[in-house]
């Protein structure tokens, strides 16, 4: 007699914590995975964008406050020190939020693994029905009939 295998959502939070979208493979969802890929390639290209505009002003804003003449930035004559430090400090925030969707996008991968596992063996009926009817109510207070509707679900 062969013992049926069940589908564990432990495993497949364990698969995509260790390989993002190995759990969504797990769980045959495989159209999930490019589509994951996607989100972390694009979050990380974001990453190291807003990471080399700010290392280019963080440089520069360094550059002008050295104190030696004979540095010179490439912004020197079109930016001023103080919007130098603006400009670093927004592009250091944005490489910093960008970091956090990047681990905000491994967490839902995970979630996502261990919630499809979880529903794995859910049954969608094709027999998924609401119906809608006109109905009158009878209000006690004033006696008059009232329009109204009813709702059924079948499932």
């Amino acid at each position: 007699m062969q013992k049926k295998s069940i589908h564990s959502p432990k495993k497949a939070a364990l698969y995509s914590t260790a390989l993002p979208g190995l759990g969504q493979a797990y769980n045959r969802k495989f159209w999930k995975i490019p589509v994951l890929y996607a989100g972390f390639a694009t979050i990380i290209y974001f990453i190291v964008d807003n990471n080399n505009v700010y290392q280019r002003y963080n440089n520069a804003y360094l550059i002008r406050n050295d104190s030696d003449p004979l540095t010179h930035d490439e912004y020197e004559g079109k930016l001023t020190p103080d919007e130098l430090k603006l400009l670093k400090d927004e592009f250091r925030r944005y490489r910093d939020l960008n970091i956090i969707m990047a681990a905000g996008l491994y967490a839902l991968n995970i979630i996502d693994a261990n919630v499809d596992a979880h529903l794995f063996y859910y049954d969608i009926s094709p027999d998924l029905t609401m119906k809608i009817s006109p109905r009158l109510y009878n209000i006690k207070e004033n006696h008059k009939p009232v329009l109204g509707a009813n709702l059924t679900f079948n499932f």
